[in-house]
């Protein structure tokens, strides 16, 4: 990976982390569980969803920078970084991931579950330092963006982690989003 590339996966794996965490913090276990409608997510089923698809591409990353490059394909993919950090964090168009990257609650304690995200994006960011792969030589494909080398999808980590703080931005802007009790006020 080129330094101006390292230097912008860094940005967008520390960006994406810390607006996730500011979006979530101080937030009632009412207002992290409120769902905006039968088919919408939750502020912690984002945050989930999250962990669940880095950690999936993370591991897909590590198997294909085993196998041997395939230079001769970088044509193929050659300028879909755009895509990625244009059309992934967008939410103009809803898309729905596939079953295993669902929320289905892995994690009830919701401090737990943050400190799993902290652990994943720390892992995906020592990776992003330390690697001297050639990513651009290993590629797997995107269910919408079709194929993507190691290194767009080490970008689509920040990318996708920012498309979901989005999205529970919207869910927290909702007019039916809990308003957070004073302690100590009781009806």
């Amino acid at each position: 990976m080129e330094a101006t590339q390292r230097t912008l996966v860094l940005e967008h794996l520390d960006n994406s982390r810390e607006r996730l965490l500011q979006a979530v913090a101080g937030l009632a276990e009412e207002q992290r569980a409120f769902r905006p409608g039968e088919d919408r997510w939750s502020v912690t089923d984002c945050v989930e969803h999250i962990i669940v698809v880095e950690r999936f591409i993370f591991a897909n990353i590590l198997r294909k920078i085993e196998t041997p490059p395939q230079p001769e394909r970088r044509p193929e993919v050659a300028g879909k970084e755009h895509a990625v950090l244009t059309r992934v964090p967008a939410r103009e168009i809803r898309v729905k991931g596939p079953d295993p990257v669902m929320p289905t609650g892995r994690w009830p304690d919701f401090e737990v579950m943050l400190g799993e995200f902290q652990q994943t994006r720390d892992r995906s960011r020592a990776f992003a330092i330390e690697t001297q792969a050639c990513l651009e030589d290993h590629f797997f494909p995107h269910p919408f963006l079709g194929e993507l080398d190691c290194y767009q999808w080490l970008l689509f980590l920040g990318t996708h982690c920012e498309r979901h703080v989005r999205q529970l931005e919207e869910v927290k802007a909702d007019p039916g989003f809990p308003k957070q009790r004073s302690a100590g006020i009781s009806d």
